[in-house]
């Protein structure tokens, strides 16, 4: 069938759905894979495997350097970009890794945090390295800002912006409202009485709540992320680790399973079909670098914001996100469903979403409540982190004059994505989002001498707490004008 035929029979708009599709799952098989896992491992080799810093990197996010430059504090910064990056990936994207990749996808997501942290760490040391304030003193930074700077590339810098900015509206908008109001829509989820709520209001509700918090910016997000990350996180592994009292007597065959699928052929477990070692690496590396956005360039912005005295500190606080997200919260994820293969061999799991309810409805009367308050709070979340993303996208490209209207935009399709079926509008951000790494990833190559410099400077030489005496760049001429026209607002 040609392009026109299909437009005739009204069939166009589904062949162009299955061609983005295709090109999402091409471009997050293995062209993604190589590249991010390549840099994860250059990055981890030149910088002397920063990893071994995390539990030193955890205690300091919790101190607070009150009389270095920035908007928010450290764990402010580190919340902000945690919302954004813990949510639904976290909980149905791991399931589906198990499903299509089979038990050992747990494995190859987990090594991928760990390698991932690398990667992040670099992330945040450049958002420091390479931010710039305004008059007002607010800070900017991010890759744009590394590209524009530290590679001298214009560019790179407006082609990073324009994808984030776009894909800021599907993965970090309308499909996270979307999966909010189909979680609530759902009879019978709160009680035999309960005939679930109207999408309509669901959306209304959610986008109301969305302008409260994104009116303030990024002092008012990293407010709510301050509370709202550490409860749903809190919540969420509660949740699973009950889960696993409950599955404690195959816990050992449950790791086992993980290990031995993750190197090895596997025949079908319950209803699934067998599996390769390279279906599991795929997929369980494809989830992983999904989930934890190390090398998509997005956390970065979020750090630039800090309150630290120098670049390596919130460099290894960023570190911690890919920690928390893929290292703890989706090995959780993993065993808590490897688990219920285990205790449950003879149901067919036939995708990520039912392997998910069918986990969690282990827990008596209490179980799809928990999965739904943990989807939907993960999912608010993602909307307010990537809105500071989008917006700071957005103020380098045109000024901080548009913001505004950026943000009245962004409330809107909180409310259309909360009403409307989103698979292709999902499959074109998925897209929008990889395409993001490509000049992300070139930034950290090319400074990648930077980063070695200063981490030898800060962390080798044991100097982390003294004060950066680089001093940060005022902007100047029209987009200085631009920044502070409405900065206030």
């Amino acid at each position: 069938m040609d392009i026109f035929t299909a437009i005739m029979e009204g069939s166009f708009v589904s062949l162009l759905g299955s061609w983005i599709k295709w090109f999402s799952d091409f471009l997050w098989g293995w062209p993604l894979i190589i590249l991010l896992v390549g840099t994860h491992i250059f990055l981890t080799i030149r910088l002397r495997f920063p990893q071994r810093y995390v539990f030193k990197a955890i205690r300091m996010s919790f101190k607070r350097d009150k009389n270095s430059a920035g908007d928010v504090s450290q764990f402010g910064a580190l919340t902000t970009s945690l919302a954004a990056t813990i949510g639904t990936g976290n909980i149905i994207g791991v399931a589906t890794a198990v499903s299509l990749g089979g038990p050992g996808a747990v494995l190859w997501c987990w090594l991928t945090g760990v390698l991932g942290i690398a990667t992040k760490y670099s992330e945040g040391l450049l958002a420091i390295k390479y931010r710039v304030k305004t008059a007002k003193g607010t800070m900017l930074g991010g890759p744009m800002y590394a590209l524009e700077r530290g590679v001298k590339s214009k560019f790179l810098a407006v082609l990073f912006c324009i994808l984030a900015a776009l894909a800021a509206f599907g993965i970090g908008d309308l499909v996270q409202s979307n999966a909010i109001s189909t979680l609530l829509d759902h009879e019978g989820l709160f009680g035999p009485n309960f005939t679930g709520i109207p999408k309509h209001w669901t959306g209304l509700a959610v986008a109301f709540l969305v302008m409260l918090v994104t009116f303030f910016g990024i002092k008012g997000i990293a407010r709510v992320c301050g509370f709202l990350v550490p409860f749903m996180a809190i919540f969420y592994v509660l949740g699973c680790l009950v889960i696993l009292g409950m599955n404690w007597s195959v816990l050992g065959d449950t790791i086992s399973l993980i290990v031995n699928s993750a190197f090895t052929a596997k025949a079908g477990v319950g209803g699934m079909a067998g599996f390769t070692v390279m279906m599991a690496c795929r997929y369980g590396i494809a989830r992983g670098l999904f989930s934890n956005e190390s090398g998509m360039g997005s956390a970065p912005i979020a750090a630039a914001a800090a309150q630290t005295k120098n670049p390596v500190r919130q460099a290894l606080v960023s570190s911690t996100g890919t920690f928390w997200d893929t290292v703890i919260v989706c090995a959780l994820t993993g065993l808590v469903l490897v688990s219920s293969i285990c205790t449950n061999p003879e149901i067919d799991y036939e995708d990520g979403a039912k392997l998910t309810q069918l986990a969690f409805d282990q827990i008596p009367y209490v179980g799809s409540i928990v999965l739904t308050v943990s989807l939907a709070t993960f999912a608010f979340s993602t909307i307010l982190g990537w809105s500071y993303y989008a917006e700071r996208s957005v103020e380098y490209l045109a000024g901080r004059r548009t913001v505004f209207f950026y943000r009245i935009v962004w409330i809107v399709l909180v409310y259309i994505g909360a009403v409307m079926n989103l698979e292709m509008v999902w499959n074109f951000a998925d897209i929008l989002n990889g395409l993001m790494a490509v000049p992300n990833i070139i930034s950290l190559l090319l400074l990648s001498g930077v980063l070695v410099r200063e981490t030898r400077k800060y962390l080798w030489s044991r100097q982390l707490d003294k004060e950066s005496d680089e001093e940060i760049p005022i902007l100047t001429g029209r987009r200085a004008a631009r920044a502070d026209l409405t900065e206030d607002r």
